[in-house]
């Protein structure tokens, strides 16, 4: 649904969803990133299971929270893309261990 607006010779780097790698570039946010993947889904919610997406892009509704480098509950919007990071999509309540 998704896609860059140009899409030719830019630089890319380098992130993993869920342990698949994917194709990212300079400057994008994670949670851009996952808009463009097959399934959008960031996180379900802890109660009903419900499968959340980025929605507002600027940090203010909490849809596209997912765990990144080990951090859960992060704001993937807020969140610039860095070369190898580890985003995983967070199910249910957020582990505190």
């Amino acid at each position: 649904m998704f896609r860059p607006l140009l899409d030719s010779g830019a630089e890319t780097l380098t992130i993993y969803i869920d342990g698949e790698a994917v194709q990212a570039r300079p400057g994008e946010t994670v949670a851009a990133v996952m808009l463009r993947q097959s399934s959008p889904i960031t996180r379900t919610t802890p109660v009903h299971g419900a499968p959340r997406a980025p929605y507002c892009m600027m940090g203010v509704c909490f849809e596209c929270l997912a765990t990144v480098d080990g951090i859960g509950s992060t704001q993937t919007c807020m969140v610039p893309v860095r070369e190898g990071m580890k985003i995983e999509r967070q199910h249910g309540k957020r582990s505190v261990a």
